[in-house]
């Protein structure tokens, strides 16, 4: 049996249509909010069983791990640790993690806290007599449709703004990887246990790109005149820090600001030699995710009766 975490989140229902495809003929067992739409998973024809609750509940996740053979945990990194935990406990073969490459920031609040979950992993699993194996999925900054968390925004601040602040230049690199890419590499990993056992793979999308030029190909997309300026990224920081005073402490934006002009870009060549991974260009994906907000921006003037 699979257990999977987080099928119906933005990732997740990509892997989810990968199953579907891929006829996924053994049993899966996926643990669901309350509140998440389930929908997809009604429909997917496949052998599926749901079990409503919240992963902060460790009981219901050893409750869960009952006769599961391998794992795949895509919600949240934080919770890695107890569903290791609880898949030794259950004798569990193989769990399958998905990470981030946060993990590589020079700036401790961003990736300390990403080495400290992987240690403990790697601590429970140390022991050449435990009975589950692990691996490691890192994916760069996630993209590919309105339910991101990262091109979706900036699609809507390139829409609402004709002059645009961009920090230091935008020069610093990127590696966004389309989400679709990544479920066809869960798929891929899930059914690879022989070349994937033991190991870390980051995933990363096609190439580097510099911030500036997703911006601009952003406003292309959507057929706007966009002027950048740059502001400096002392300036920037600066800013955040009289932000979170201002806002006591609720509103902390200073890492985020300092990490807009550092590097985030990551090689995947290990994932492509063993895995075939070939992931899409950034510019097709991002032009899928346009022609999506520019539909659904059409789609609820329609509905609210505007002109067009």
């Amino acid at each position: 049996m699979l257990l999977v975490t987080g099928i119906t989140g933005h990732t997740g229902r990509y892997f989810l249509q990968e199953l579907i495809n891929n006829k996924y003929g053994d049993p899966i067992r996926c643990i669901v909010r309350k509140t998440s739409n389930t929908s997809l998973l009604d429909s997917s024809g496949l052998n599926i069983e749901k079990v409503v609750g919240d992963l902060n509940d460790k009981e219901l996740i050893e409750r869960a791990m009952v006769g599961v053979d391998v794992v795949m945990h895509i919600y949240n990194i934080h919770h890695s640790p107890t569903i290791v935990e609880a898949a030794i406990k259950n004798n569990v073969k193989r769990v399958i993690l998905v990470h981030t490459t946060g993990i590589y920031s020079k700036y401790k609040n961003a990736s300390q806290e990403y080495k400290n979950v992987e240690e403990k992993v790697l601590a429970l699993t140390k022991d050449s007599r435990c009975p589950t194996k692990i691996t490691i999925l890192r994916p760069t900054m996630i993209y590919g449709d309105l339910c991101d968390r990262n091109m979706s925004k900036f699609i809507k601040m390139v829409d609402k703004l004709r002059i645009m602040p961009i920090i230091a230049g935008g020069n610093n690199f990127i590696q966004p990887v389309n989400a679709r890419d990544l479920g066809k590499m869960f798929y891929i990993v899930l059914t690879s246990p022989d070349k994937t056992v033991g190991k870390v793979f980051d995933l990363s999308g096609d190439r580097p790109i510099k911030m500036i030029d997703v911006f601009k190909l952003i406003s292309k997309e959507l057929n706007k005149k966009t002027i950048f300026v740059s502001i400096p990224l002392g300036l920037g920081v600066f800013m955040a820090k009289v932000l979170k005073v201002l806002a006591l402490g609720k509103i902390d934006y200073i890492e985020k600001v300092q990490r807009m002009g550092e590097d985030r870009s990551y090689s995947h060549d290990d994932a492509t030699e063993e895995l075939g991974y070939n992931p899409m260009s950034f510019e097709e994906g991002i032009r899928i995710e346009v022609q999506e907000y520019i539909k659904h921006k059409t789609n609820s003037k329609n509905k609210n009766g505007a002109i067009i």
